[in-house]
């Protein structure tokens, strides 16, 4: 019995993961005919609305069975709370309805149906239109009821300043190209690339002096989408080789904790969990590319002139595998959900922001407790690096070769801290997890805590300092590479000149 559950497991496993690439490769295919023969010159938004959407509404039944209707009954029951409730308090509706609907999903399917199972399941899917939900309430809440001198530069950029179609919404949250894996986009990105909006891009000389102006004529995204493709090549290539020779449970093996040394415990425990992150690195690759393929993800060109296909990227891999701090390893990993639990918890929180954003997103990604003592540990974490940083790196960043030696002290340390934080996200379970930490002596929790008992955080201030003062790992995503690049970026608004929707998408990624 326990044999053939086990080979029912592998297989069922085997047939959803299949299924996940095998629609995910033909979304491919279908994001360049879509770029091809459905071009915005030669068709009707409206048509490229249903093609969108019922492309998206097929892949998920094929891959999810009459799963996939929990989809359209959760978007369809938002939009009509949006259209009953109004612009008033919409948002809170929404938000509270969709991540409830994700919450019983995820419950039903963990605890009744598949506990433990690491599967392409329909929860993946519906956190992706979650966040697109949540989102666009929000924007539409600042668009159509709140006043601009009270939003902040990024929520005024996005402020939706029209309710949406059914159509129009059902293609945002259900559309081929993000519908399996996302990532999530903003909604006027989305029914700019729709409408095929061209735009100016206003790029600053290196001196800073002139500006040039250029002209959008539909760059190639082929270079970008095989460079891409070419990284999942890879990504999957070490998944399937190395992976599986060091699995993650190996930690709490008790033979391996009685006969391995505190070196090579700590060693393993680095190598094993960045041998668990190209599995991301494939799907979030691959689903960026598909979005490339259609035409979509184009952020404008850099400063020589290089198209730059990251608007809607998830992750920067080089950045991650080389952070030298864990708020560099979060601000690279899973960008767009970052930027999501920014634009709708930590700017909009009234208390402890920090702790009420990593509660949102233990929420979000499921029940499993494992989720839960991750990111409480990540709270600790964040906050003890973050009272480090301020604190002593001042000291040794005077002279390269102090530096240099920092940085890879720091690099050391910050891999091992994010090994040691998210060991319980895949061990799912509070007792393997619980067994992992106190094997360790929960040594980088009390080390947390006697950092925050030495070294002084910045306190926050009120009003509109408040954010600059004590900033998430989120808080100024993209901040420093804009300031290199200089790029100024156009958005959907029917309110807004084209010249002020550059200025806006420009002050938006600034922040």
């Amino acid at each position: 019995s326990i044999l053939y559950t086990s080979v029912r497991n592998v297989f069922l496993f085997s047939l959803t993961q299949v299924n996940f690439v095998v629609c995910q490769l033909f979304a491919l295919l279908a994001a360049v005919w879509f770029r091809t023969y459905l071009h915005s010159s030669k068709t009707s938004p409206f048509i490229r609305h249903v093609v969108a959407t019922l492309l998206g509404l097929y892949l998920a039944l094929f891959c999810f069975g009459w799963y996939a209707l929990h989809f359209v009954i959760q978007s369809g029951i938002s939009y009509y709370i949006m259209i009953i409730i109004g612009v008033e308090n919409m948002h809170k509706y929404c938000f509270v309805f969709a991540l409830g609907y994700l919450t019983v999903c995820q419950i039903t399917r963990v605890y009744i149906f598949d506990y433990g199972q690491y599967s392409a399941d329909f929860s993946g899917p519906m956190m992706i239109i979650t966040q697109k939900i949540t989102s666009l309430a929000f924007e539409i809440h600042d668009g159509m009821f709140r006043k601009n001198e009270d939003l902040t530069p990024s929520q005024r950029c996005l402020a939706v300043r029209r309710m949406p179609s059914l159509l129009e919404y059902l293609s945002y949250n259900c559309n081929f190209m993000g519908i399996l894996a996302g990532p999530l986009c903003s909604y006027k990105d989305y029914i700019t690339f729709i409408e095929g909006r061209s735009y100016q891009l206003q790029q600053s000389e290196a001196n800073g002096k002139e500006d040039t102006k250029y002209e959008q004529t539909d760059p190639s995204p082929n270079i970008a989408v095989a460079q891409k493709l070419l990284i999942c090549g890879l990504s999957l290539l070490f998944h399937m080789t190395i992976t599986e020779t060091l699995p993650v449970e190996y930690n709490i093996d008790d033979n391996f904790r009685a006969t391995a040394s505190w070196p090579i415990r700590v060693f393993y425990l680095y190598v094993s969990l960045m041998a668990a992150r190209p599995k991301y690195y494939f799907a979030w690759t691959l689903a960026d590319a598909i979005n490339n393929a259609a035409g979509f993800g184009f952020r404008g060109y850099d400063k020589n002139g290089v198209t730059r296909w990251d608007l809607i990227s998830n992750l920067r891999i080089q950045q991650i595998e080389f952070s030298t701090s864990f708020k560099m390893f979060l601000d690279n990993w899973n960008i767009q959900t970052a930027l999501w639990l920014k634009r709708v918890c930590y700017e909009r929180a009234t208390f402890s922001p920090t702790i009420q954003t990593f509660i949102l997103s233990a929420i979000w990604h499921g029940v499993y407790p494992g989720y839960y003592l991750t990111f409480l540990t990540g709270v600790l974490m964040t906050l003890a690096a973050r009272a480090i940083r301020n604190n002593i790196r001042h000291y040794f960043v005077d002279t390269p070769a102090v530096k240099l030696c920092y940085d890879i002290v720091t690099w050391m340390a910050t891999q091992v801290a994010i090994s040691y934080t998210v060991v319980p996200f895949v061990l799912l379970s509070v007792k393997p997890s619980i067994t992992f930490y106190s094997s360790c002596y929960f040594c980088l929790h009390i080390a947390s805590i006697l950092v925050l008992l030495v070294f002084p955080l910045k306190r926050t201030q009120k009003g509109s300092k408040r954010h600059e003062s004590v900033q998430p790992v989120w808080s100024k995503k993209l901040e420093e590479e804009n300031l290199l690049q200089k790029n100024s970026y156009s958005t959907t608004n029917n309110s807004f000149s084209q010249k002020q929707e550059i200025t806006c998408r420009y002050q938006a990624l600034k922040q």
